[in-house]
């Protein structure tokens, strides 16, 4: 059970990879031919949907553009999804043991340490500019496992588990930072009203309230709630998916029993052909339809939330997120701005730093027998991993944003700045991490 769920999360983020990389390449297309004013018109136009004067999408009277829309709205529910793995991971994952977390979590640390101390060191001394050092902690879980995806079963099981639990803990780790540093002024009104919602969803759990509406209904007052409070608003998403219940009902014997019975209806047939048209009676299709009732009962919430969100989050959030944050002007930026200022800060984070600090904490963690090397796996090939660590993107995009944005005219210079950082650093990576795994790893079969 553990392996099965692990190996669906390694494909669902090796298959949202090529989505994002579609988005991005079709964001710096428009954002560098002659339709860049459209596509900076469409991310600047106005959102709303009210009911009288009161608009949803609005942040202090302000209507959201689309962009906001995606980076404050769409990217809540995609933590809203990172928080359901996370729990998952915590209650029966990899996290679910200090013996098999360890190592994952001490190269996490090392991974988000080291990539702000490069940062700082390579950045001039701005009190405008520093503020982007978070942006290089971040590593990409869907860009980093699809390229190790790429090398199928040439990579030991205990390095995927390995790359795919270091970067659910950086993503933990990205969330508090959000949280903690990127928190303007809070308005202590709007934020009893959050800390009421999770009281709400926590009764909730207490008394076995098993229904998704109910918690997202509670999650999304929350969410309006936290993003009128200071807080930012994608922090609700995660603390929502941390109250939605793990456990199924009473009465799993029941329904268990309940399908057998039900499929002990349907006659036993050949089956010769599997594209025969198969006409069910209406009796039998309700038989389906109780089989498929107590099928509910036997899924938590939490596995059940995590399974309608991902083809959502894979298929339109996180490409949505890419082509309306990777759209860099690049008319206005030399190639020397690159090795420079914040860019090179933020590439040197991603590509150096994240090595350096995923590799020197693990290296430390095995040689005092804290933690133990993963299984089938050579220093060389664990180190070639450790490179794929500097791939970063989503969390690192939205990190910048939160970081520049808010300066007007000089953040937004400062944040085009950061995100060529964040592509080339991310290019650099994934390439430098292939070719080396492409030497360490064993050779395939032929």
């Amino acid at each position: 059970m553990k392996n099965y769920t692990f190996l669906s999360l390694f494909k669902k983020y090796s298959t949202a990879s090529f989505w994002l990389i579609a988005a991005t390449v079709l964001a710096l297309i428009c954002a560098n031919t002659s339709i860049k004013e459209w596509y900076f018109g469409l991310l600047e136009t106005p959102v709303s949907i009210s009911f009288g004067d009161f608009n949803i999408f609005s942040h202090h009277g302000e209507p959201f553009t689309f962009q906001v829309l995606i980076n404050d709205f769409l990217m809540a529910i995609f933590f809203l999804s990172v928080g359901l793995e996370i729990k998952r991971e915590i209650l029966v994952g990899e996290l679910s043991s200090i013996k098999k977390a360890i190592l994952p979590i001490i190269g996490a640390c090392g991974g988000m340490i080291i990539p702000v101390l490069v940062f700082l060191l390579a950045c001039p001394a701005d009190a405008a500019m520093t503020r982007g050092a978070a942006i290089p902690m971040a590593t990409d879980i869907a860009f980093s496992l699809g390229v190790l995806a790429m090398f199928g079963k040439r990579v030991p099981l205990g390095l995927k588990v390995f790359l795919t639990t270091l970067a659910v803990a950086d993503d933990l780790g990205g969330i508090l930072v959000i949280a903690i540093c990127y928190t303007s002024e809070i308005v202590w009104g709007y934020m009893f009203f959050a800390l009421l919602c999770v009281v709400a969803m926590l009764i909730a759990n207490h008394y076995n309230v098993k229904s998704k509406t109910y918690y997202l209904i509670v999650g999304a007052i929350m969410w309006f709630s936290m993003l009128n409070s200071g807080i930012h608003a994608t922090i609700s998403g995660v603390i929502a998916a941390l109250c939605i219940p793990a456990s199924i009902g009473k009465g799993t014997r029941y329904y268990i029993e309940r399908i057998r019975n039900n499929i002990s209806e349907f006659p036993v047939v050949e089956v010769t052909d599997k594209h025969q048209v198969v006409v069910f009676s209406n009796d039998e299709i309700q038989t389906l339809k109780s089989v498929e009732s107590a099928a509910d009962h036997l899924i938590s919430p939490l596995q059940h939330l995590e399974d309608d969100l991902r083809e959502f989050i894979n298929y339109i959030i996180l490409p949505l997120f890419a082509f309306a944050n990777a759209g860099v002007d690049l008319s206005g930026v030399h190639f020397a701005d690159l090795f420079s200022g914040v860019s090179l800060a933020v590439m040197l984070g991603l590509v150096l730093g994240k090595f350096l600090g995923v590799f020197s904490f693990s290296w430390l963690a095995i040689k005092t027998k804290i933690a133990s090397m993963p299984t089938g796996t050579t220093w060389s090939s664990f180190a070639s991993v450790c490179v794929l660590c500097g791939i970063g993107f989503t969390v690192s995009m939205f990190i910048a944003d939160l970081a520049y944005s808010p300066l007007g005219a000089d953040g937004r210079q400062l944040l085009d700045l950061a995100k060529l950082g964040i592509l080339c650093g991310t290019i650099v990576a994934a390439l430098a991490g292939a070719l080396l795994l492409n030497r360490t790893l064993p050779k395939a079969d032929k």
